[in-house]
């Protein structure tokens, strides 16, 4: 028996056509799901590597932060020591310093001068003494005056008695120490002026 297609064959091949365009279309969801899928894991995968070395780079930075805070905190302690072995040193080297003082002293005084009393504060110096006449105390004032250790000598007082055949001046002057006077310029400890 013979067999008769009623159908029309244009609406059959629609329909393939139609068949194939939906498995074509659902073909290339799926590869469009694939590939986004593929980019989404990409890029989150390096957005996870970025992370992961930022992470790290915080870690190396908060690390090398310690050890810079270390090292102020050396740098302040040296700061400290060098200062402290400056004073020392100063001390050191100041030690004769009393002894050329009163050497000094001594060898600026001239003779028909006695000397009563010194009193030093900080680098101004006040002697008070004797003389057999005024013209001794000029003197003595123009020996300090020349000497390297001392400056300024000023005349605070002078009194003068006379006693049965004797006749004497008593003075009060004020001279600068100089070596005083740039030992105790301060060296800076620790946030305080050591002298």
């Amino acid at each position: 028996m013979t067999k008769i297609n009623l159908l029309d064959w244009r609406a059959q091949r629609r329909e393939q056509r139609k068949q194939r365009f939906v498995a074509l279309m659902g073909l290339a969801v799926l590869v469009a799901a694939g590939v986004f899928g593929a980019g989404y894991l990409v890029i989150t995968n390096a957005i996870d590597l970025q992370n992961a070395r930022n992470a790290y780079l915080q870690q190396q930075i908060a690390e090398v932060d310690l050890k810079i805070k270390e090292i102020q905190e050396i740098e302040k302690v040296k700061n400290n020591l060098l200062a402290r072995m400056r004073v020392i040193e100063e001390l050191q080297a100041s030690r004769t310093a009393t002894v050329h003082f009163f050497d000094e002293l001594v060898t600026t005084l001239p003779d028909g001068v006695t000397l009563t009393s010194i009193k030093q504060a900080g680098a101004l110096v006040t002697i008070e003494g004797a003389a057999e006449s005024n013209g001794r105390v000029s003197t003595y004032m123009k020996n300090l005056e020349a000497s390297p250790w001392f400056e300024d000598p000023n005349l605070v007082v002078i009194k003068t008695s006379e006693s049965s055949s004797l006749r004497r001046s008593d003075f009060t002057l004020r001279v600068k120490n100089l070596t005083v006077a740039t030992a105790n310029k301060g060296t800076e400890v620790d946030g305080e002026i050591v002298e």
